[in-house]
């Protein structure tokens, strides 16, 4: 099961944020690990 985005975007928070405990990073990367990918807009 794909994560949504709403929760994929709050996890990139989460993971940016240098106060964030490891063991919260490693949910947080887990979760983003399983968001579908956006194609890249440009060329």
């Amino acid at each position: 099961m794909a994560t949504s985005p709403k929760p994929a975007s709050d996890a990139g928070k989460l993971l940016r944020k240098p106060k964030t405990p490891k063991k919260v990073k490693d949910v947080a990367a887990s979760d983003l690990a399983q968001a579908p990918r956006k194609p890249k807009k440009g060329k």
